[in-house]
């Protein structure tokens, strides 16, 4: 079967309707009420880690580091909503689907949210062909974007990085690289198989995610230069190659507090630096404890009504 029969239907072929449905407990309305109450549990696990006055110490009070933050914040999902706007004319709806997914993900488990917008699909969008292969071919290419970057970025800040004393966990970061290495060259060999989109649709998926990952890579120096602005810019290379590094480890939640551990203990000489990457940590977690229980309240409230309706 060719890529293009195996391709999401062309949007002429569905369409996106209220779908008003007896009230009734489904698997998908389980899954919602499920994965809010944990992530209503997860928050409150995590916010006993957060000091509120090791946050605000450090953070800027200027409007503009404020809007670049949720800029940033907001990056991925928005760049996933272009996507799903190109393959199936999503409206407003997805974003909100979309950083259910990001929550979920950053904090219950990796790949969480994918199931979550998977079921979200189903439930609200109108298809002739299943949503799977899609929301498959996105997250895909999504972990194969990353590595990529990674290892383009590892290349430029390498003599930073050599400097660091990292020799301890040589070894550690070296199976790392050769995972990150042997799962995009395995993707690129078996992409006939692997792929459900066609070639025009992968190339522009690709291609956004890349320039999500450019973008929240610059957008994080930018605001890590907002609060150290005399750090010289080749510790903002390290730093961001370590964060992409850690950003590729599956099934690990809230990878930015542990990009902050790892960047404590191999710049700990650096107090300001160290302090610096606790507090966006921080930020980061606070952001989604903040996001996470306000959709899990409203998730819980309308899991007992109808289900949302896809704009």
């Amino acid at each position: 079967m060719s890529d293009q029969a195996l391709a999401i239907a062309p949007a002429d072929t569905f369409t996106f309707e209220a779908q008003d449905r007896k009230l009734r407990m489904s698997w998908g309305r389980a899954l919602s009420i499920v994965l809010s109450l944990l992530v209503l549990g997860a928050a409150l696990y995590q916010a006993r880690s957060v000091d509120l006055a090791d946050v605000t110490r450090l953070v800027p009070h200027s409007p503009v580091f404020w809007f670049l933050f949720a800029v940033s914040y907001l990056a991925g999902p928005m760049s996933e909503w272009l996507i799903f706007r190109r393959l199936w004319h999503v409206g407003p709806t997805a974003f909100a689907a979309l950083v259910h997914k990001l929550i979920y993900n950053e904090l219950l488990v990796g790949y969480l949210g994918e199931v979550y917008f998977y079921s979200w699909a189903r439930r609200n969008l109108k298809m002739v062909a299943t949503p799977f292969g899609a929301v498959k071919d996105v997250a895909v290419l999504s972990a194969v974007a990353g590595n990529l970057m990674t290892l383009l970025l590892l290349a430029i800040a390498f003599p930073f990085v050599r400097l660091l004393p990292l020799h301890d966990h040589a070894t550690a970061i070296g199976i790392s690289l050769g995972l990150v290495i042997a799962t995009s060259l395995a993707v690129m060999l078996w992409r006939r198989s692997i792929f459900s989109l066609g070639r025009s649709e992968l190339r522009i998926v690709f291609l956004v995610h890349i320039g999500r990952i450019v973008v929240t890579t610059f957008l994080s120096a930018l605001l890590w230069h907002m609060v150290l602005p005399d750090t010289a810019v080749g510790w903002w290379l390290v730093l961001a190659t370590i964060r992409l590094l850690i950003s590729r480890l599956p099934f690990v939640p809230n990878k930015d507090v542990v990009f902050a551990g790892v960047a404590v203990l191999a710049l700990g000489e650096d107090v300001r630096i160290a302090a610096l990457m606790a507090m966006m940590a921080g930020l980061i977690l606070i952001t989604h404890l903040l996001v996470g229980i306000t959709f899990a309240i409203t998730d819980l409230i309308q899991g007992t009504g109808h289900d949302p309706v896809a704009g």
